[in-house]
């Protein structure tokens, strides 16, 4: 039976700058994509966060350069808490699957694995 579940990733990026942004979106992307066997097609809708200190571009702008023309994209930035991880980008993706919510593999990848280390083992 096809669902709608959640797919999760984050990373980190050295400068806030747009290239680094980007490159940084399209590698987590990718590797979502990869990991879960996403087709565009079944993603109803995807959320890109960031936290306060990266604002020189829309992480969005990413998926558009892949093709995801039809998909809604929206891009937001996270609380700014106290002690929380800097210059990290994160990705939620609600895809429509026949996988479980066990099977799902989350990503997290550069200095975002301290966020989930749990997922980050089983991703691997």
């Amino acid at each position: 039976m096809t669902v709608c579940r959640g797919v999760k990733g984050a990373t980190t990026v050295e400068r806030n700058t747009r290239e680094e942004i980007l490159a940084a979106t399209t590698e987590l992307l990718q590797l979502m994509v990869a990991h879960n066997g996403i087709d565009p097609d079944d993603v109803a809708s995807a959320l890109f966060t960031t936290t306060t200190d990266l604002n020189a571009e829309f992480p969005a702008v990413a998926a558009r350069r892949m093709g995801w023309t039809e998909v809604p994209l929206v891009c937001a930035h996270e609380l700014d808490v106290p002690g929380s991880l800097q210059k990290c980008l994160r990705i939620l993706l609600h895809v429509n699957t026949n996988k479980t919510a066990r099977e799902v593999q989350h990503v997290y990848i550069r200095g975002a694995k301290v966020l989930r280390p749990d997922l980050v083992a089983r991703s691997q």
